[in-house]
């Protein structure tokens, strides 16, 4: 995790020269993300229960990706049944495949593996030449990339690039300086054929477990958790994507050198070697985008989320053997941190009790005996999440600045770094750079954070700590783009609700540490499926808000506060189920011409 040795000097204000560059990078990347008409996929949950867990001895799966939040709904969800195929799926636009579905046969699903599949190199020019670059086995010629965009009723934009063996050059990107120095990424989604359509094809069509993992190894990026039960009692967790090995030295964390043979390929990883879990003696696979273990002997680089709802997860499979799709649906809903009340205890230590008002102390003491659930009334999440952003804050906006910090904190990286900090006293990040003559400590810190946070809800919620209820400040409004305008709003949004849950709970619902005086959520389950194959025809699902795009639709917003308030309804795959309530049929014709 970010840390320095506490045996470090640290040089109080420091400017370092490419700091700016660097900042305009993130701060370009980070805009263009948030300028996508696509929500971002950003983790999700999913685990596979075999017979031996299960009441009825059959195989139950359950998966919930989490998306940004959107109006339309991210999928449109499709039962699809001709005289040589069927599915029930849930497919994205432009992709003629389900990317979540099942039959009688089996089930599938994904989570993002959130493995590390961009490096970024510094370039080395030839002492004489600059069309030149140095490589581990000599020097190389620039590749100039050259490209034309047709603009409708406008001039083309004609543009170009260098290109290394690795990737795009940076440095041509008009008003990003980086130096002399180039810098190159190298993606790995452009190093391979891009095959995920056949991987798609092949995983909608298997039949049996053979068959569908013979598809994964065509999947190179992004990485996913793909995850599988099926009618036979088979359950399976594979990392699909491509994998590569670097050399023992390399740091992909940060950028590397790509004059060395050490922070170069070595070899791409075959599909065997990849982290994957068949048929477990455990009797049930999982995912909740944490890290997995070693890889060919070394921990693979990662973005990957903390262990919080992966221990959740697996503190509730490992209570009971007798699962049955009911259990499974309150599981997916269940919005209780197992990890937060010790965190929390491990801070509270460090406050100076007497040092605050008593009003500070009443909510430490009830924060103190939160069980980590975050139901509607409770208080004590409101105090707990903006101690934690205070303290993210005080402890790393004085090195990054207040851009910087923004960004972080809008990266995954950041929740991996609360539950280790707590217990790195001596870390340098405690101080505070920008006062010359006092050197702050986590006490120092951690107490500053938590008045900070007390202070901030009683500015905007009043003094009568009764009133921070979670569901007042945590809300979520689905966002149609033309909603965005005021006088739109009420008509395109749908919500805002109150709602249950929090970021990084099995019941998913993220928000930004913003500084903002609700924590107004953005992503989380974009479907709840859950698959019983004792009983398939049964099995239930929920969208975020309706199967309709169209405003005027009755299925707009028809199923939001169904899943707001953690139900579901039937994915029925009966034809005479089906066509019995139908109220209409709409029939598509070929045209003969």
């Amino acid at each position: 995790e970010i840390d320095v040795s506490s045996d470090t000097e640290w040089i109080k204000n420091y400017s370092n020269s490419n700091k700016s560059s660097y900042e305009k990078i993130v701060t370009r990347a980070t805009a263009a993300l948030e300028k996508l008409p696509l929500p971002q996929f950003i983790g999700s949950n999913s685990w596979v229960l075999s017979s031996g867990k299960t009441k009825n001895g059959n195989v139950i799966f359950a998966n919930d990706p989490h998306i940004g939040f959107a109006q339309p709904s991210v999928w449109y969800e499709a039962h699809i049944s001709t005289p040589t195929y069927e599915k029930y799926g849930y497919h994205l636009a432009g992709v003629p495949f389900p990317l979540l579905g099942h039959d009688r046969k089996l089930a599938y699903g994904f989570t993002m593996f959130e493995n590390d599949d961009v490096d970024f190199y510094y370039e080395t020019y030839h002492p004489t030449d600059s069309t030149l670059y140095e490589t581990p086995e000599g020097y190389k010629k620039f590749e100039v990339v050259s490209k034309t965009i047709k603009v409708k009723d406008a001039a083309d934009v004609e543009f170009s690039y260098l290109k290394t063996i690795r990737g795009p050059v940076f440095n041509e990107i008009p008003n990003l300086s980086l130096g002399d120095r180039p810098v190159s990424m190298s993606w790995i989604y452009t190093k391979l054929d891009n095959k995920v359509m056949d991987a798609l094809y092949g995983i909608s069509h298997a039949s049996n477990i053979e068959e569908f993992r013979a598809a994964l190894p065509n999947v190179h990026a992004p990485g996913l958790n793909t995850m599988y039960g099926d009618a036979e009692g088979n359950v399976a967790w594979w990392a699909s994507g491509t994998l590569y090995e670097l050399g023992d030295n390399a740091h992909t964390k940060f950028v590397m050198d790509g004059s060395k043979a050490q922070d170069t390929v070595k070899r791409y990883l075959d599909f065997s070697e990849n982290p994957q879990a068949i048929n477990p003696p455990w009797e049930y696979v999982y995912s909740a985008n944490n890290q997995p273990d070693s890889i060919s002997g070394m921990s693979y680089p990662g973005y990957y989320l903390p262990e919080n709802r992966a221990k959740r997860i697996v503190d509730m499979l490992e209570a009971k053997d007798d699962w049955d799709a009911d259990a499974v649906r309150t599981m997916i809903t269940d919005g209780v941190s197992s990890v937060n009340p010790t965190l929390i205890t491990n801070l509270a230590k460090l406050i100076a009790v007497k040092e605050l008002t008593e009003q500070q102390v009443l909510a430490l003491d009830h924060l103190s005996t939160w069980n980590g659930e975050y139901a509607l009334k409770t208080t004590e999440a409101a105090v707990y999440h903006r101690w934690i952003y205070y303290l993210l804050k005080n402890t790393f906006e004085d090195e990054l600045g207040p851009t910087l910090f923004a960004q972080f904190a809008s990266t995954h990286f950041h929740k991996r770094l609360i539950a280790p900090m707590t217990a790195k006293p001596a870390s340098v990040w405690w101080d505070n750079v920008t006062t010359e003559d006092l050197v702050e400590t986590q006490k120092d810190i951690v107490q500053l954070s938590y008045i900070h946070a007390f202070e901030s809800l009683e500015k905007d919620y009043g003094s009568d700590i009764s009133n921070w209820t979670w569901s007042k400040l945590h809300t979520l409004e689905h966002e149609h783009p033309i909603g965005q305008v005021a006088m739109f709003r009420s008509f395109f949004n749908v919500g805002p609700y109150p709602i249950s849950g929090s970021r990084e709970v099995i019941n998913n619902m993220a928000f930004p540490y913003n500084g903002e005086s609700s924590f107004n959520v953005t992503a989380g389950p974009s479907t709840r499926r859950v698959i019983d194959f004792s009983d398939i025809e049964n099995s239930t699902s929920i969208l975020p808000t309706g199967q309709s795009g169209n405003p005027f639709s009755k299925h707009y917003e028809d199923q939001a506060e169904m899943f707001v308030n953690g139900e579901f309804r039937k994915m029925m795959i009966n034809k005479e189920e089906i066509e019995k309530p139908a109220a209409s049929k709409l029939t598509f014709k070929v045209s003969k011409k």
